[in-house]
């Protein structure tokens, strides 16, 4: 399928600039809800509804009236539950028998971008069909149902005490919190309302950064994306774990007493340490960017491990067609489809967090038979319309970078699927060799796109 508007997390971009703009997003929400309208066959005089949540981007206001009233015209239903991390919108589209959810974030970015991404009635991501249909509709004129059938809004008032017990849900009922000092860093996004009390009513002390959204502030030097606030938090109040979100709450980081920061492939490692403990790990998915040691830790305890291309929707369609339950991205993706039906960063937490207990270790202890390659990763921006892969000096850096790493390591280049970037990669055994080679290739690519 190829996608005009949809990238590999519905759709996203500057905000005032196409598609981005209140005009489209309207158009959007009326094909999202005409699409709706066909394919379900509901009694008569029922009519579908949708449930509409966002992160605390200024521009959510904007957006979330413009979906609302393309919907409505539709003659689709309305639920808005206000700021919700992304991984709370699937779950209550889930829980409360609705035909869609949509989240209004863009997630780990900057606050000028925003976007826009669906789920299903079954909290999962669209499949390619229904994506390819609401992007055949945007390119008709929008219509409008006569006023009897237009849908209604109304707000779900209890949509965070909601999501919070389904949190705490698959935390073992055996387990608890008490005795540890929680540092939660919220990224001043979705999560910053609800993410502490999960915490807090499992039993811990927990003390809370990044929970001060201004709507201009998400993700600003907090959360996942800035680690170093968690590690000073961590120390400065001289904690025994920190967890760190992203704008939606669907990517998690944690960090150890000693500041230290674990990424998504180790706490990937120590919930797949844990459940092959038990016998209950058929395999493990990853990306082309997951970490080759934890290729090679995975393989001496005999779980099997395979990768997806880079996106979370490419890991989970792995994993199904696998048969398997576990797997995630070293950003701090996490899939736990025992869990939950999407990535969520509460969840995954929770799944590193109970394996700590149930073993009395640390994440150090957890993570001691896990040795990561030094990685390097390099964003170089990438001109609309550049073909990367064919330049010539882009090619030699690549082929001089894999002939110095001499077999001990891996080069990748792709380009981002949410922001104009070329993401340079280079892993192996000689952390100095990596950094010098993902310069170099760096440095070839900018000069090759006129951003040097």
């Amino acid at each position: 399928m190829t996608r005009r508007y949809f990238g590999t997390d519905g759709v996203r971009g500057r905000v005032g600039e196409a598609p981005i703009t209140p005009e489209f997003v309207l158009r959007l929400g009326y094909a999202a809800g005409a699409t709706l309208v066909s394919r379900e066959h509901l009694p008569a005089g029922e009519r579908p509804a949708v449930l509409i949540g966002k992160d605390t981007r200024i521009s959510g206001y904007m957006l979330e009236a413009a979906l609302e009233s393309g919907f409505s015209a539709a003659g689709v239903d309305v639920m808005l539950c206000g700021p919700m991390p992304t991984a709370a919108i699937a779950y209550l589209t889930r829980a409360l028998r609705l035909q869609a959810g949509v989240v209004i974030s863009a997630s780990h970015n900057p606050y000028d971008d925003n976007g826009i991404k669906f789920f299903s009635a079954q909290g999962t991501k669209l499949p390619d069909a229904v994506e390819q249909e609401i992007e055949a509709r945007l390119e008709a004129p929008m219509g409008c149902m006569e006023s009897a059938k237009l849908g209604k809004a109304r707000r779900v008032d209890d949509a965070g005490g909601r999501y919070i017990e389904f949190c705490k849900s698959t935390f073992p009922n055996e387990l608890d919190l008490r005795g540890l000092r929680i540092v939660v860093d919220c990224a001043h996004g979705a999560a910053y309302h609800v993410a502490p009390l999960v915490f807090h009513e499992l039993g811990a002390e927990v003390v809370t950064i990044g929970a001060s959204p201004s709507g201009m502030n998400i993700n600003e030097g907090v959360g996942a994306t800035a680690p170093e606030s968690l590690r000073r938090a961590m120390i400065g109040h001289q904690a025994d774990v920190g967890i760190a979100l992203d704008g939606d709450a669907d990517r998690v980081l944690m960090a150890d007493r000693d500041g230290r920061v674990y990424d998504g492939d180790q706490l990937l490692y120590v919930i797949a340490r844990r459940r092959h403990g038990r016998g209950g790990v058929a395999g493990v998915a990853g990306t082309l960017m997951s970490n080759l040691g934890l290729e090679h830790a995975l393989a001496r305890l005999g779980i099997p491990f395979a990768r997806a291309k880079v996106g979370d929707r490419y890991v989970l369609e792995l994993l199904n067609e696998r048969g398997w339950q576990l797997g995630g991205e070293n950003s701090g993706h996490i899939l736990c489809l025992d869990k939950h039906s999407t990535g969520d960063g509460i969840v995954s937490a929770l799944q590193v967090l109970a394996a700590l207990r149930a073993e009395g270790t640390t994440l150090a202890q957890a993570c001691a038979d896990l040795d990561m390659y030094p990685q390097k990763l390099i964003n170089v921006r990438l001109p609309n319309g550049f073909d990367w892969k064919a330049d010539p000096a882009i090619k030699a850096a690549v082929a001089t970078a894999e002939q110095a790493l001499d077999g001990q390591g891996r080069v990748l280049l792709r380009p981002s699927g949410t922001e104009p970037l070329l993401r340079v990669m280079v892993e192996g055994a000689d952390g100095a060799r990596v950094a010098a080679q993902a310069e170099a290739i760096a440095a070839a690519a900018r000069v090759a796109t006129g951003t040097a």
